[in-house]
C-alpha cells in the first residue's frame, strides 16, 4: 500500500504492533513515521522505532547460503538440509528432528512451519523463543477460559480508573502503551499502581509502589482475593452464572495471613491495604501484566492469582476492565495463533483433543499429524545436548545467548550432528555454530502479517527488494517440504495463499466453540491482502466486525462454558539464595536495546543511553561487597561468571542486583547474561525463571581501565573486560584488564592497527598515575583516541566521540587529549533522550540556567522526552535533584 512514496507497515520490536510509514530515500537510508492511522499508536513511536530507519545497512546482513562455512546455491543447501533431515527421520524417527523459531517471524512463516512438522513430518518438536517470555500467560488463559483467550483492547487502559502494573516496566519495555497510559492520567486521573521489585522508569506516574520481594506475586494476589471475598466485594451473580472453582481458589487464598503475606512479599502491611482497599473500590480496574509474571517456576499460578481477582469481581470483558498480558515480541500473539508452540495446534486448536486434530489432519490433507507434545524449549535443547535430537533448524533467533544455562546450549549445538541456522546476520553467537546458514528476508523485506497483545493483525509489508540472496522464511521451509515430498502441499506463491489457507482453517467446524476465527478472510484476493487494514479478531465470515472484548457474559471455552477460578498456593522460586549466592538476579530489558542487538545496535543513537552491559546494585549491598562506582563487578552463579560495569542506584532492592539481558560476545567479553540462569522451568508452561537467580558479586580486581574511540573497528583483547558499540562515525569500546601492560604505545597500535609514517601521533603520559592519552590523526582527521587510567576513566565520552572522524585544529587536539572540553564547547553528558540526542548536562542547563521546572518545560526548552516518552522519569529525577541542590 503506497501513498507518496509511503508503505504502510508494522514495527518489528514488542508486542505493542506500532503502525509505522517507511520510504526509503535516495541516499540509501530509508525515513519513518508512524502511522497515525493506526489504532495501536496512532503516530506514536517509541526510541526504537523512530530510529528503524537507521538499522537498514547491509553491514554484517547473510547474503548466501553456506554451508560449512563457504558460500553455497540455494539447491545445494536446500537439499542437503532436506536430506539431513530425512535421514535422521528414518533412521531415528519424526521426534528426532527439531526446529526452533522466532516471534519475529511472521504468521505466514510460522503457520508453515507447523504445517511442515506437525502435518507432514509427523513430530510437534516445533517451539519458539515465545516460550521464554508468554508461554505462562498462555498456560493461564487456558486453565481458566479454556482457550488462550486475551479479553480486552489496549483502549481498556485507557478507559480505566485504576491500572495495576505487575512485573512490568511500561515505560521502557512497551513505550507507546506508556504513553496511552500517561495521557489517560493526565486527562481523566487514572490510578496506577506499579508492582515490582525495582523502582523502574515506570513509576514515575505511579500513585502506589509496591517494592514486592522477588517470586511473590501469587502470595500478594491470593491475599487480595481473600481481601475482596471477606469485604463482600465480589460479584456473586458473575460467579454463580459464569463461573466453577470459587470456593476452592478462596479456601487456597486464605491459607495465608496479612501478617504472612506482608513477610513473604516484604512490604508494609500498611501498603498491601492501601493497594486492596484501592482496587476494592475501583469497578474499572485493568491488571497488566508482563515479563516479572511470566517469567517464573510459578508462573502459570501468577497469571492466574490475578485472573483469579477479576473474576471474582466480574471485571472482565467490560470497557476499561480485566486482566491483559502484554508480550515481549512483535508477533508472539500470531505464533500462538497457527501453533507455533509445541504444545498446541494451528487455530488456536489443542493437540491433545482428538477432534481438533482431525480437523486439522482433514483440512490439511496430511499423511499423519502428531498426536503427542513435543518438546518444550528448555527441553528441546537439553534433548540436542544428550543425543535424541539429531538435527535442528533454528528461525530468526539466538538460543546460544537467550536461553538459560546459554553455555550448555552452546556446547549441545557444538556437538549436534546437523545445525541448520536461517537469520538475517551473519555473525551472531548462533551462527558460529552452525553446519547451514540460510540467509533470510528481514525487515523491510518481509511480507505478510503480525499479531499484536490486542489480538490486532497488521500487515508488514516491503518496501525494499531483497538484498543478495536472501529469502523469506515461508519459502525456505516450503521448498524443504517439497523436497521431502510434500509438493502439493507446500506450493505456495505467496504470503497470501498462505494467510487465506490459515484464515479458512479458523473457520472449519467453528460453530463460535473456538475464540480465534477469521474465515472472513478465507478468500481473500491479492488486491485486498495488499491492503489489508489492521483489524481484530474474531472476525467471522458473514459476521460483522469490530473490536470484540470477551467473557463479559460467561462464554468461555472450556468445556462447560464456564470460566475457571484455579487454586493458586504460593510456592517460592525454585532457586535459593545462601552464603555461597547471597544476592537475587533480576534479569530484563533496557529502553533502547532489543533482545540480542542485532537490529538495534546498528544505530548508534540507540547505544548511547547504555552502552555497556551493567550490573544495577544497591548502595549498601555495593559497600558491603566492595563495589565502586563505575567499576566492574564479577557476577557469578552457579552456571557461569560474567563482567558487568557497575551502576549504584537506591532504585534498587536490597539483596537484588538487575542486568540487562542484550548484551552477546559479538558486543563485549564477558556478558551473556543467560549463561548464568539456571534452567528451572513452571511445571506447566516449561517458561524459565529468567527473574530469580542465586549469584554472588565481586569487584573485578582491574588494574588498568581504558574508553577508547576509533573509526575502525577496534581488535579488542581476547582477555579481561571490553565492550564495543557503534558510534555515527566509527565505535567506542571500553576495556578493563588485570594484566600487566608495559607499553601503552604498543596496545594502542594493535588495538587500532592504523599505523602511517605521515600520519600524526599525539601521546600523554603520567607514570605516576598510570595515565596514558593517545590520538590518531589521519589527513587532520581523527581516527583513533584512547585514555587509559588506573581507575574508571574520567573523560566526557560523547564530547569525545562526536569528535571522531572530524577535522581537528591545534587548540581542539589539546582538549581532546585532555577528554574535556573548554568552556566555549559544550559538553551535552551522557545522553538520556535517544529520540533527539539530548544528553544530560543539557538538560541540567536547561532547569539551572532556563528555569524548567517540569519535564514539559524541558521539553520545551531542548524537546528532551517530546517523543516517546521514554526518558521522562529520568528528566524527572534531575529535576527533583537539582531542586534539592537550588534548596541547599
Amino acid at each position: 500500500m503506497m501513498d507518496k512514496g509511503w508503505t504502510k507497515t508494522t514495527c518489528p520490536y514488542c508486542g505493542v504492533g506500532c503502525g509505522v510509514l517507511a520510504r526509503p530515500k535516495a541516499d540509501g537510508t530509508t525515513e519513518v513515521k508512524g502511522d497515525l492511522e493506526h489504532p495501536a499508536n496512532y503516530g506514536r513511536l517509541c526510541s526504537k522505532g523512530s530510529a528503524l530507519g537507521e538499522t537498514m545497512s547491509l553491514d554484517d546482513r547473510l547474503l548466501d547460503p553456506m554451508v560449512d562455512g563457504r558460500t553455497a546455491t540455494w539447491d545445494a543447501a536446500l537439499d542437503l538440509v532436506a536430506d539431513k533431515f530425512r535421514d535422521s527421520i528414518e533412521k531415528h524417527g519424526p521426534d528426532s528432528v527439531a526446529l526452533y523459531v522466532s516471534g519475529q517471524i511472521l504468521t505466514e512463516d510460522y503457520y508453515v512451519a507447523n504445517k511442515l512438522m506437525k502435518g507432514y513430518i509427523g513430530t510437534a518438536n516445533i517451539d519458539t523463543n515465545s516460550r521464554l517470555c508468554m508461554a505462562s500467560s498462555v498456560a493461564g488463559h487456558k486453565r481458566a477460559f479454556g482457550s488462550d483467550t486475551v479479553p480486552g483492547a489496549y483502549e481498556d487502559l485507557e478507559l480505566a480508573d485504576l491500572v495495576v502494573l505487575v512485573g512490568s516496566n511500561l515505560a521502557w519495555c512497551h513505550p507507546v502503551l506508556y504513553q496511552r497510559l500517561v495521557a489517560a492520567r493526565k486527562t481523566g486521573g487514572t490510578k496506577v499502581v506499579v508492582i515490582d521489585p525495582r523502582r523502574t522508569a515506570t513509576c514515575e506516574i505511579a500513585d502506589l509502589h509496591l517494592a514486592i520481594a522477588p517470586g511473590a506475586d501469587v502470595a500478594l494476589f491470593n491475599g487480595l482475593l481473600a481481601h475482596l471475598t471477606s469485604r463482600g466485594k465480589i460479584d456473586q451473580h458473575y460467579i454463580q452464572e459464569y463461573t466453577s472453582g470459587f470456593g476452592d481458589a478462596v479456601k487456597s487464598a486464605n491459607s495465608l495471613s496479612m501478617e504472612k503475606i506482608s513477610e513473604v512479599c516484604g512490604l508494609r502491611e500498611a501498603d498491601i491495604r492501601q493497594f486492596y482497599e484501592l482496587f476494592e473500590a475501583t469497578e474499572k480496574s485493568v491488571s497488566v501484566y508482563s515479563q516479572g509474571v511470566n517469567q517464573s517456576t510459578a508462573g502459570t499460578d501468577k497469571v492466574n492469582a490475578i485472573v483469579n481477582c477479576h473474576l471474582a469481581t466480574g471485571r472482565i470483558g467490560r470497557p476499561g476492565m480485566g486482566p491483559f498480558s502484554v508480550t515481549g515480541q512483535p508477533n508472539a500473539m500470531g505464533g500462538r495463533e497457527v501453533g507455533g508452540l509445541a504444545n498446541m495446534l494451528a487455530g488456536h486448536m489443542e493437540l491433545g483433543n482428538e477432534t481438533h486434530r482431525r480437523i486439522v489432519q482433514d483440512f490439511w490433507g496430511s499423511p499423519g499429524i502428531a498426536d503427542a507434545p513435543g518438546l518444550k524449549a528448555v527441553d528441546l535443547f537439553e534433548a540436542v545436548a544428550d543425543g535424541r535430537i539429531k538435527a535442528v533448524w533454528i528461525m530468526a533467533t539466538n538460543p546460544v545467548d537467550s536461553l538459560p544455562d546459554a553455555d550448555k546450549v552452546r556446547a549441545a549445538l557444538k556437538d549436534c550432528p546437523f545445525v541448520v541456522v536461517s537469520d538475517v546476520t551473519r555473525h551472531t553467537d548462533t551462527t558460529q555454530v552452525a553446519d547451514v546458514l540460510l540467509p533470510a528476508t528481514a525487515w523491510g523485506e518481509k511480507d505478510g502479517t503480525v499479531t499484536n497483545s490486542e489480538r490486532c493483525i497488521s500487515r508488514q509489508r516491503s518496501f525494499l527488494p531483497p538484498p543478495g540472496e536472501a529469502r523469506p522464511d515461508w519459502w525456505q521451509l516450503s521448498e524443504v517440504g517439497k523436497r521431502l515430498g510434500y509438493r502439493e502441499a507446500f506450493s505456495y506463491s505467496g504470503p497470501r495463499e498462505v494467510f487465506a489457507e490459515y484464515a479458512a482453517m479458523t473457520g472449519e467446524e467453528n460453530h463460535g466453540n473456538r475464540d480465534l476465527d477469521i474465515s472472513a478472510y478465507a478468500n481473500v484476493s491479492d488486491d485486498d491482502y495488499k491492503d489489508l487494514a489492521p483489524f481484530y479478531w474474531p472476525q467471522r465470515h458473514g459476521r460483522g466486525r469490530g473490536v470484540t472484548r470477551f467473557f463479559a457474559e460467561g462464554q468461555f471455552y472450556t468445556s462447560d462454558r464456564r470460566g475457571r477460578f484455579v487454586e493458586t498456593p504460593f510456592r517460592a522460586p525454585s532457586s535459593r539464595v545462601s552464603s555461597d549466592f547471597p544476592l537475587v538476579l533480576n534479569t530484563g530489558r533496557i529502553r533502547d536495546q532489543w533482545h540480542t542487538m542485532t537490529r538495534s545496535a546498528k544505530a548508534p543513537r540507540l547505544t548511547a543511553h547504555y552502552a555497556e552491559p551493567f550490573l544495577e546494585i544497591h548502595p549498601i549491598d555495593a559497600e558491603k561487597y566492595g563495589l565502586e562506582p563505575e567499576s566492574i563487578a564479577k557476577v557469578t552463579s552457579q552456571n557461569a561468571t560474567v563482567l558487568l560495569r557497575v551502576a549504584i542506584s537506591d532504585s534498587q532492592r536490597p539483596g537484588s542486583v538487575f542486568a540487562p539481558m542484550h548484551w552477546t560476545d559479538q558486543y563485549a567479553s564477558l556478558a551473556r547474561i543467560d549463561s548464568l540462569i539456571a534452567s528451572h522451568t513452571d511445571p506447566v508452561s516449561g517458561q524459565p525463571e529468567s527473574k530469580f537467580t542465586p549469584v554472588a558479586v565481586e569487584p573485578y580486581a582491574a588494574r588498568w581501565f581504558a574508553f577508547a574511540i576509533s573509526v575502525a573497528k577496534p581488535e579488542l583483547p581476547s582477555s579481561g573486560y571490553h565492550a564495543c558499540a557503534p558510534i555515527k562515525a566509527g565505535y567506542r569500546v571500553e576495556i578493563a584488564g588485570v594484566e600487566q601492560i608495559d607499553d601503552w604505545q604498543d596496545f594502542a597500535d594493535q588495538l587500532f592497527a592504523l599505523g602511517s609514517e605521515n600520519d600524526e601521533v599525539l601521546t600523554y603520559r603520567d607514570e605516576k598515575s598510570g595515565q596514558f592519552r593517545f590520538a590518531h590523526i589521519k589527513d587532520g582527521h581523527l581516527a583513533a583516541a584512547l585514555y587509559v587510567s588506573k581507575t574508571p576513566v574520567s573523560a566526557s565520552r560523547n564530547w569525545v566521540a562526536n569528535l571522531l572522524g572530524a577535522k581537528l585544529e591545534p587548540p581542539e587536539r589539546l582538549r581532546l587529549l585532555a577528554g574535556r572540553p573548554g568552556e566555549d564547547m559544550p559538553d551535552p553528558g551522557a545522553i538520556v533522550c535517544s529520540c533527539f540526542e539530548v544528553g544530560v548536562n543539557q538538560i541540567v542547563d536547561a532547569i539551572m540556567k532556563q528555569g524548567c521546572t517540569s519535564v514539559d518545560d524541558v521539553g520545551a526548552c531542548v524537546k528532551a522526552g517530546t517523543n516517546c516518552g521514554s526518558c521522562r522519569a529520568e528528566i524527572g529525577k534531575l529535576i527533583d535533584e537539582k531542586s534539592v541542590s537550588k534548596a541547599g
